[in-house]
């Protein structure tokens, strides 16, 4: 290989979407949470890219959508290409059904963002298949009883999936559980589920993170998964504590549902809310489908 190949590679290397977000890592920095490391975060980000062909070619089809996407796991704190935040090729009819970047939250992303919020102590979300032996009455059991036979060879196909989170004071959450038909109804609403590009959805390459995803979300509506509600908290509690005796600490106030009520459980429903960052960065001259509080072009 000549000095002129290399240097052709590596401009060619440098160019790409990859590099693209290492050009834009003090900006992906700022939007980031203050735990989460920039520089690690950044190497996750261009190692996806780098390390899956497709998903290259669909980035440098609009990297401007894909640097929007990015922005997204950013602020909500999530690492991309993981599964807390997957990277996934999406056929666009404004690219002329090219394949772009869609970005789809996770249920390790929304697990993580509940555990953020500071009111819970633990999460469950799992799903049961047809040689689990599952026990829960509502009214009579706190939590659900899930016995498996790890041992015992074939588990089934899936069944269902449940969800709940233990909050700080012991108290056990909404359990949420879900059977094979509402997880079906969920995927039906999901538009990567089916149609172009369908393949790559995580409905179908990953399905069993897809159920304990749905579960997820549907925890979401009963437990904070916001770092707005532990400020909330302390606020109130800061507040109550100005007309009591001096030195008499309140207990912490009960969590509320942190997401709107019409929050479905598709992988596209509602908004997730992450670890608020008070000021974007302004100036900066990201891609067309990248600026601010621009869409994505769809």
């Amino acid at each position: 290989m000549t000095d002129n190949t290399v240097s052709t590679a590596i401009a060619t290397r440098d160019e790409g979407p990859g590099a693209m977000v290492t050009q834009y890592q003090e900006e992906y920095a700022a939007l980031l949470p203050s735990h989460v490391n920039a520089d690690q975060w950044v190497r996750l980000a261009v190692g996806a890219i780098r390390g899956n062909q497709m998903l290259e070619r669909a980035a440098k089809n609009d990297v401007g959508v894909f640097l929007r996407e990015l922005k997204t796991a950013a602020r909500l704190g999530l690492e991309p290409g993981t599964e807390q935040f997957y990277l996934t090729p999406r056929k666009s009819k404004d690219h002329n059904w090219n394949f772009i970047i869609k970005g789809i939250v996770g249920y390790q992303g929304i697990v993580e963002l509940i555990y953020r919020a500071g009111a819970v102590s633990s999460v469950v979300v799992e799903t049961v298949r047809a040689n689990d032996s599952f026990r829960y009455v509502i009214g009579r059991d706190e939590r659900p009883v899930h016995d498996v036979d790890w041992f015992g060879g074939d588990r089934g196909e899936l069944v269902g999936v449940y969800a709940y989170a233990v909050m700080k004071d012991g108290a056990t959450s909404k359990v949420v559980i879900l059977n094979r038909q509402q997880v079906m109804d969920a995927k039906a609403k999901s538009d990567s589920a089916s149609g172009k590009g369908a393949d790559y959805s995580p409905w179908n390459t990953n399905e069993e993170a897809m159920w304990l995803k749905t579960a997820a979300r549907r925890l979401a509506k009963w437990v904070p998964t916001s770092a707005e509600y532990m400020r909330e908290q302390l606020r109130a509690q800061a507040e109550v504590a100005k007309e009591l005796p001096s030195g008499f600490a309140p207990p912490l106030p009960q969590p509320s549902a942190d997401l709107p009520d019409d929050a479905g459980s598709g992988e596209e429903e509602g908004p997730i809310e992450g670890e608020f960052v008070d000021d974007e960065p302004t100036g900066t001259d990201w891609p067309a489908a990248a600026q601010p509080g621009q869409g994505a072009r769809r």
